[in-house]
């Protein structure tokens, strides 16, 4: 049995996360939805979607601040993110497209047009599901790392961590941008993560690739 796509909306009408919880769940959706996005986030630490639904209209950060820290973090910088809106102006719709997003709807909209509109994106995000650099090939279909080749055994944190490495190859990454991706920001000691990097070197030692310390910053795949 096909594995739920998760959607994350966010929205400070009652009535329309009502909506979104309906439709989408109806349309075999596992739906979530947050008044702001501070509730948003923190469960972004928990579980990533595979689909954001953002209203821009929000009271606190409004949903171009949202989708900005998004795009920021190398943990969700790729998931597909469509905005909705009572704004209905050309400078409006420019403005989420320039920020990162993938689609913009305007309220009030049909529920039809919303699923097909989920439906294009995540066709898009899944013909992108294997991340390669090199001889490295990540499979989020399989959970599986490929290394020359041949299959490689990971731990979750060791999937995560590599999958942002080869995701970013050829940028450094900082330290606390890795930290705060793979074990969230109450990660406490720091040396967990040159640990599993030791690990990663030992999992890429047939590979062509490698990963290289920054000094002071943090790490990157070359």
């Amino acid at each position: 049995m096909e594995e739920k796509k998760i959607i994350y909306c966010v929205d400070d009408e009652s009535s329309i996360r009502e909506l979104y919880q309906f439709a989408l769940t109806g349309a075999g959706f596992s739906v979530s939805c947050f008044e702001g996005g501070e509730e948003m986030f923190a469960e972004v630490k928990n579980r990533i979607p595979d689909l954001f639904i953002l209203d821009i209209m929000l009271d606190g950060a409004d949903g171009y601040e949202i989708l900005r820290r998004l795009r920021e973090n190398v943990e969700t910088r790729e998931i597909p993110v469509i905005m909705v809106s009572a704004k209905d102006t050309e400078i409006d719709k420019v403005k989420g497209l320039n920020l990162g997003a993938d689609d913009y709807l305007s309220k009030p909209f049909g529920v039809l047009e919303l699923v097909a509109r989920i439906n294009a994106k995540l066709r898009k995000k899944d013909s992108r599901r294997k991340t390669t650099y090199k001889d490295i090939t990540i499979d989020d279909e399989t959970h599986t790392v490929t290394v020359s080749g041949q299959p490689c055994a990971a731990t979750v944190k060791q999937y995560r961590l590599l999958k942002l490495l080869v995701s970013n190859a050829g940028k450094v990454l900082r330290r606390d941008d890795l930290l705060d991706s793979v074990w969230g920001e109450n990660y406490g000691e720091t040396r967990t993560l040159d640990i599993h990097i030791a690990d990663l070197r030992r999992i890429l030692a047939p590979s062509e690739a490698e990963i290289v310390t920054v000094r002071g910053v943090g790490y990157t795949l070359k």
